[in-house]
């Protein structure tokens, strides 16, 4: 795979296997992708085809069984468990279905523990919690907790603690599942301006063909391989979502799993 300036991500040559020698299971199948920076990428599937797998390797979570990831130059399949941990602190975001806050602390305090542990400066963290707070419409409830506000509010206060790093790439995992339709097209929307305003490069895991509409291109999976994808360019939304529906028609009775 060619590499370009704008190349954040390179996967490359990437297979999973689970199990023992009499019972090999190949979650991953020789996937190879480029992820562009300020990109806001979709990964699709069915139970099973790999898709969360995929995401957990890219997240540093897992370990590759073969093949490489690439974050620029950094080789991640190569670094240790130690300088992992590392790089997973100063270069990803997380986004996942259940929000992970702390009921203990508020809103603005789950936003910038991590940064506080790490012994930040005060100021700079309060300006960049303060930025983010404003961008995704959350700062009247900065002093809540977790308990006291919405579930889509939950998610942007989950989206705002990903993102205060500046990381190199936002990873989210069925991020809408928990949430009703209203704060669902909310937190897409909050993706969509993040994207387009931070240049926030995000790679989405997801069922729901709704929530990919939102990105600008989609890889499909199947039994572990990439079996298409889809570019959405200046398509509006509701024919990139139409065409979505038609891949997915494609996969053999996958329809009432992703709609």
């Amino acid at each position: 795979m060619a590499q370009t300036a704008n190349n954040y991500i390179r996967v490359c040559n990437v297979e999973k296997y689970y199990g023992n020698e009499s019972n090999v299971t190949k979650a991953v199948d020789d996937v190879s992708f480029h992820v562009d920076k300020g990109e806001f990428i979709g990964v699709m599937g069915a139970s099973g085809s790999g898709k969360t797998t995929l995401l957990n390797m890219m997240a540093t979570i897992d370990r590759v069984t073969a093949g490489h990831i690439y974050y620029e130059n950094t080789d991640i399949t190569e670094l240790s468990e130690n300088a992992l941990s590392e790089f997973r602190r100063k270069n990803l975001g997380f986004v996942f279905q259940d929000y992970n806050l702390l009921d203990t602390l508020t809103i603005e305090e789950n936003i910038i523990l991590a940064q506080t542990l790490q012994g930040q400066k005060k100021k700079d963290i309060n300006e960049r919690c303060g930025s983010i707070l404003r961008l995704l419409g959350i700062e009247d409830i900065r002093d809540k907790f977790p308990y006291q506000v919405s579930g889509g509010q939950k998610q942007r206060c989950a989206c705002a603690r990903a993102l205060v790093s500046h990381p190199k790439l936002l990873l989210a995992d069925e991020p809408t599942g928990a949430l009703d339709s209203r704060a669902a097209q909310t937190l897409l929307e909050t993706f969509t301006r993040l994207n387009r305003e931070l240049a926030a490069t995000i790679l989405m895991v997801t069922h729901d063909a709704f929530s990919a509409s939102y990105c600008k291109r989609i890889l499909f999976l199947k039994d572990g391989k990439i079996f298409h994808e889809l570019i959405r360019g200046e398509k509006k939304r509701n024919l990139f979502l139409q065409e979505i529906l038609d891949v997915l028609s494609l996969t053999g009775g996958e329809m009432s799993d992703v709609c």
